[in-house]
């Protein structure tokens, strides 16, 4: 079922405008038939001109005269739209309500109301009269597309590490050069330009050294680094926390510095663009003598030698791809083996492939265009064969070209997507939800014939995944992308088309937005110590029009929501800064408000007026207005926070997190039961309450008619089993992801947990897992990922069945007493690939460390053990270990091993 697209890059606001226009020679207007003549009038002329604009937005070279007068009916598009959307909002429309038609009525039997509206439309027909009778001055010749049509198709989002191809070698190299005898600190650097597949190589690397060293790291620093914001970003991935803390950059080094003092570090520092920045980044790095090791990816020879200047470093220079592993990179995108590649089409794959010149970057990215299309036409081969440049040879540029030849190719909801990634810095990792939501904020998305716009917006990125447009940072336990990056190149695209589509303008100083010939429609301001937010906007130029603000750096203010009349989309991630939210209820178009924890702001006391408002996330949120419980467009709420009675008000609300049941009044828990269309929910609750067991009984209940759920958060304190009785709904129960925090515990397995047919991933604390409670977990059939705890000593066998238990099993986590209590039995987890166990080491167990059976788990590919060794002595723990390795030894498939013994000390 088709997605209707209200905004997009190529039409503007058009099909939006249409929409809107629709409604204005509705039943109410047919009173003012002159009027209602004039609305028809301007909707089939702009109805032609939407089939124009479509048609121009499949061509990518216009001539001068054709391409202004694209951009100037684009550009009116939005402008007639802001004027709609103001009237509407003066006369107090509400569209999907009875009393939006009643006061239509009133308004319309005044004269004032009848010149006001006249007025509106006479506006809008001189703006579309003027830009039709421009087309007829010049006699625009529309050009045909020679662009196939692309028919989508789902492919496999990522590949397995074994897979990659060209890495092996050079991996190799590295691997061995950080595996030597020295103890000393050392840097290697790795240097190649732009799509040679550095970042790919050295983030490989870190993933096989894994159990090597005792911590690592990996940040990307870009071409205009924020030192500060670079160490924060280091000390959160080494110490796997966030922290709001205000820090000075001497105080984040020492900090740095000292967490490394004792530790084997792997740390590596992507895409250095200058020598005097690595001079400042090598500080952060203690020589410990205890064999650390730098990795730094760089385009540029000169600053490769300034990371690796000393005798004992060493420089990598990335070469293209063999011919070999070019196409076997190429044929296995587009039809798994070589071998499967049709005859017809052999000899214009490889004149494809010596076009590409053994570049990883390009090769992926026409082959992913190719397997997209699913096409085997020869022609459309042959046209994308004489799109590349000619030679061998492929430089930058190339490279660029066929970046754009994938970029024309794309749909225009594509397209629109992709263009919106510019909003986001250069190497800014990005909350696949943030953008999906943005998207739909926009209305590059919307819902049409009951489809849902979240299930488009997932669908979009993931076929922006597939097509290889952006790079996947970070997994669920289902294998989607949940975080992503832009490469550089691509992004220089995106910056390149947004600049000629209007589409985006970058602010990062006063000037930037001065001279432009068109109003800016989303702003995307950088801001560093030294701005001032509130002079980062010239006053003499309108900011009414904009659409989508976002705020990234750090500042210690932010310029007032005045400026800005039309704003749908509102983010702010900005280090400590005090954003000013004067102004916010103004914004009557507004659909999404996201503020970052490190900001500090006040909510206005009230907020009903934002009725458009679909997303709400402001995890540092001390207090929200009373009256939030009457948004009831409000789809994703992200407070941290008590909340007001009446949240069963929101029955649009799929997304709630937070929700703490000792703040939150008992008439709200009980409230729980009425959003029925709630799919993500986290609970919270960090105090054991006199009234507890009544707040249980509550939550119980509602979450008995939660039948829409997908993913179930718990984080209470002490017992849960207040929860046990629990009954799923009666309707098929959809949840996915149940997650329980270490902080409680339930005394056994609940029985309801074996009827949640659909659970993929399970993480909970049991005070006692017997063989019951095993096997109920056991039967379900969708399972991937369990990670268990058992609070108590085990007193007898933990027996994993082999009679079908755990079929769908991949990874398994299991915190308990002694490892020894466990066993598997033959044709148990047949597709477990990953086995992680916590447990303790003691004296009289050491004869037998390990559980029993583990030759059993057939697809087992890496055994993780963290063991407790307090209390033992050094002599006896190499018994422990070893005691390990002989039980994993007798695994068919040698599983990898990694093996981390602690102490208190």
């Amino acid at each position: 079922m088709a997605t209707r697209i209200m905004v997009s890059a190529s039409t503007g606001a058009m099909n939006a405008l249409l929409g809107k226009l629709t409604t204005l020679m509705g039943e109410e207007f047919s009173k003012l038939k002159n009027l209602r003549k004039e609305v028809k009038f301007i909707s089939d002329e702009l109805g032609s001109m939407k089939g124009t604009l479509e048609m121009l937005g499949d061509v990518d070279n216009l001539d001068p005269q054709t391409e202004r007068w694209r951009d100037t009916l684009r550009e009116m598009s939005y402008d007639i739209e802001d004027i709609i959307d103001d009237f509407m909002h003066h006369i107090g429309e509400k569209s999907k309500n009875r009393w939006f038609a009643r006061k239509i009525a009133r308004l319309l039997k005044e004269f004032r109301a009848r010149y006001r509206i006249a007025n509106r439309v006479k506006e809008i027909k001189a703006l579309v009269l003027e830009t039709s009778a421009r087309r007829q001055r010049y006699k625009f010749d529309i050009p045909s597309s020679s662009d196939v049509s692309i028919d989508p198709r789902l492919a496999t989002l990522y590949e397995n590490a074994a897979n990659l191809v060209g890495v092996q070698a050079p991996m190799h190299e590295i691997i061995s050069w950080v595996n030597d005898k020295e103890k000393q600190l050392k840097v290697a650097s790795v240097v190649g330009f732009g799509g040679l597949g550095k970042t790919t190589l050295v983030n490989e690397v870190s993933r096989s050294l894994k159990g090597d060293f005792d911590c690592r790291a990996f940040v990307s620093v870009s071409q205009k680094p924020d030192i500060t914001k670079l160490i924060h970003s280091l000390l959160s991935e080494l110490r796997s926390e966030t922290s709001s803390q205000i820090c000075e950059f001497s105080v984040l080094l020492n900090t740095l510095r000292e967490y490394l003092r004792h530790k084997r570090y792997l740390i590596i520092i992507d895409d250095i663009w200058n020598a005097d920045v690595w001079r400042v980044i090598k500080c952060f790095f203690p020589e410990n003598g205890l064999g650390s090791r730098v990795i730094a990816t760089t385009r540029i020879q000169d600053v490769a030698k300034a990371c690796s200047s000393h005798h004992r470093d060493y420089i990598l220079n990335m070469k293209p791809l063999s011919n070999e592993d070019s196409r076997r990179l190429f044929f296995s995108r587009i039809f798994g083996l070589e071998e499967a590649c049709p005859h017809h089409l052999r000899d214009i794959s490889l004149e494809i492939l010596r076009k590409c010149g053994g570049l990883p970057l390009a090769i992926i990215s026409i082959s992913s265009m190719l397997a997209s299309e699913g096409t085997q036409q020869k022609e459309r081969w042959e046209h994308v064969r004489d799109s590349l440049s000619s030679g061998t040879n492929l430089t930058l540029d190339g490279v660029r070209q066929i970046l754009k030849l994938r970029y024309i190719d794309l749909p225009c909801h594509l397209k629109t997507c992709l263009l919106y990634l510019g909003m986001y810095p250069e190497d800014y990792t990005i909350e696949r939800s943030n953008l999906e939501r943005q998207w739909i904020a926009e209305g590059f998305i919307t819902e049409e014939n009951g489809q849902d716009g979240a299930e488009a917006a997932k669908k979009y990125f993931n076929e922006m995944v597939n097509r290889s447009l952006i790079q996947p940072v970070e997994f669920d336990s289902k294998g989607s992308v949940t975080r992503c990056k832009v490469h550089d190149m691509m992004l220089d695209l995106i910056l390149h088309k947004s600049k000629k589509e209007n589409f985006l303008t970058i602010i990062d100083d006063p000037q930037a937005i001065t001279g432009m010939d068109y109003k800016p429609r989303r702003l995307s301001i950088r801001l560093d110590v030294g701005s001032n937010g509130r002079t980062i906007l010239p006053r003499n130029i309108s900011m009414s029009h904009v659409r989508t603000v976002m705020f990234f750096g750090r500042s210690q203010n932010t310029p007032p929501l005045s400026e800005f009349k039309f704003l749908r989309v509102l983010f702010f991630d900005l280090d400590h800064a005090t954003v000013d939210l004067i102004g916010l209820c103004k914004l009557y178009q507004l659909r999404y408000l996201w503020i970052s924890c490190f900001c500090s702001y006040q909510l206005p006391t009230q907020i009903r007026v934002l009725q458009q408002l679909q997303t709400l996330d402001l995890v540092s949120c001390s207090s929200v207005p009373s009256d939030i419980v009457y948004l009831a467009g409000l789809v994703h709420l992200n407070v941290d926070t008590w909340l007001p009675n009446g949240i069963g008000n929101l029955k649009s609300l799929q997304h709630l997190c937070r929700f703490d049941i000792l703040v939150n009044s008992l008439y709200n828990i009980r409230s729980l039961r009425e959003l029925t269309n709630l799919r993500y929910l986290i609970i919270s609750c960090d105090y054991y309450a006199e009234d507890m067991d009544s707040r249980m009984d509550a939550l119980r209940s509602s979450l008995e008619s939660l039948c829409s759920l997908q993913c179930l958060f718990i984080s209470l304190t002490g017992f849960i089993d207040g929860l046990v009785p629990l009954s799923p709904p009666l309707a098929p129960y959809r949840l996915e992801r149940l997650i329980v925090s270490w902080k409680c515990r339930f005394s056994r397995v609940p029985s309801w947990m074996g009827e949640l047919c659909n659970l993929r991933e399970l993480q909970c604390t049991f005070c006692e897992l017997l063989n019951d409670g095993v096997g109920i977990l056991a039967e379900l059939l969708f399972l991937t990922d369990l990670d268990l705890k058992v609070g108590r000593s085990i007193r007898e066998p933990i027996i994993i069945s082999g009679e079908g238990a755990f079929p769908a099993l991949k990874r398994f986590k299991l915190r308990l007493s002694r490892a020894s209590y466990l066993t598997f039995q033959a044709g148990a987890m047949p597709k477990l690939e990953m086995l992680k166990l916590m447990f303790n080491a003691r004296a009289p167990e050491q004869n037998r460390i390990a559980p029993t059976g583990i030759e059993h788990l057939l697809a087992l590919e890496e055994l993780h053990a963290e063991i407790d060794c307090d209390g033992i002595r050094e002599s006896e723990k190499s018994s422990v270990e070893s005691g390990l390795m002989s039980a994993i030894n007798m695994h068919r498939n040698h599983p990898r091993v990694i093996i981390d013994l602690w102490d208190n000390n």
